[in-house]
């Protein structure tokens, strides 16, 4: 079953075989490249490629962007960056000074226009735009540490994503419409990834409205779009689209909503959650169908034993006959001295 762990993990593979499907045969060596990324970059990358896997991708080498990097000319050099405005300055100084043999500019995000202009005027002024190899959005702006869970930013005290940044009362307009644009941009790349159209479900008058409306409208507008429909290409699944469209809950940063979809452990939570307890009563069906009652009072040794244990101690409570712990079992068949019923090898 493909999560969103293996799908993210595959479209780095691609990226870094210089955009064409990655593949582990043996018979197929692959481009030797170097390869720069951001610190954002970094942690993407992190949790799901170690050395070795980025060595059997064709990476002899990789560098962080701000780092002091040499002029390397017979080799292509792949980019995975955010393109923010000083990442692209220093892309520009790479272009002008032709650092690399070829590149290959793969964004985390899309790529304002503006600073792709600034890219190709830089590439121009080096006289290297043969060199230029690709621009790509990957839409990629979010970091898998499970197979079921993500996080859009690594988290730092200064995070934008903080509890304290999203409730601030200090906080401009201007920074709380960057943060809710951000967030949009990171769950959208997720629904490229998957290649899924969720139905979104959202509280209203908060944060979560407004995230959930700018989500709302990049796949609109992206669906309108038949030249540039991501949800259209080959590597999306038609099904995804069609059937399997899930839920996307976005409450805000106050709600804890794993609480509300975790049963607490304990025995009298549990029967509350899942039983409808009633004046400390409930009413269960026996094994021929029939409703039968039952009442949890003063007198309910168990109950009131083991109501706030958890659930497994009160199954292992409720056994007839608990198996013995080895001790026990050895002392009553009167060996005091295993060892010496062990016969030699």
């Amino acid at each position: 079953m493909e999560t969103l762990r293996s799908r993210q993990t595959a479209a780095l593979k691609q990226l870094l075989n210089l955009n064409q499907p990655f593949t582990q045969s043996l018979a197929v060596e692959p481009t030797w490249k170097l390869l720069i990324f951001d610190g954002y970059g970094q942690d993407i990358i992190s949790p799901l490629l170690n050395v070795k896997q980025l060595r059997e991708a064709g990476v002899t080498l990789h560098m962080h962007l701000n780092s002091q990097r040499e002029t390397l000319p017979d080799v292509p050099a792949v980019y995975f960056v955010s393109p923010t405005e000083s990442n692209i300055q220093i892309i520009c100084n790479d272009l002008r000074k032709s650092m690399y043999d070829s590149y290959y500019f793969n964004m985390i995000y899309p790529l304002p226009r503006p600073l792709l202009e600034d890219l190709a005027l830089s590439a121009v002024e080096g006289g290297i735009v043969q060199q230029v190899q690709k621009v790509t959005d990957q839409f990629l702006a979010f970091i898998s540490l499970e197979d079921d869970l993500f996080m859009l930013s690594r988290y730092s005290q200064t995070s934008p994503y903080s509890f304290f940044a999203l409730n601030n009362p200090s906080a401009s307009d201007e920074s709380m419409n960057k943060i809710i644009s951000s967030i949009a941009n990171g769950l959208f790349s997720i629904c490229i990834t998957l290649g899924v159209v969720p139905i979104i479900k959202c509280p209203k008058n908060n944060a979560a409205e407004r995230v959930a409306e700018k989500l709302d409208q990049k796949i609109r507008d992206n669906l309108r779009d038949a030249r540039n429909n991501l949800f259209t290409q080959e590597n999306v699944r038609a099904s995804h689209l069609n059937i399997h469209r899930p839920v996307l809950v976005i409450a805000d940063r106050s709600l804890d909503l794993s609480t509300m979809l975790h049963h607490t452990w304990t025995y009298q939570a549990m029967i509350a959650d899942i039983l409808d307890m009633d004046l400390n009563r409930i009413r269960m069906k026996d094994k021929n169908g029939r409703q039968k009652d039952y009442e949890f009072s003063n007198e309910d040794k168990l109950f009131n034993s083991y109501k706030g244990s958890a659930f497994p101690l009160v199954v292992d409570a409720e056994k007839p006959n608990p198996p013995k712990k080895p001790v026990e079992m050895r002392n009553s068949f009167g060996f005091t001295n295993v060892k010496r019923y062990v016969p030699p090898i």
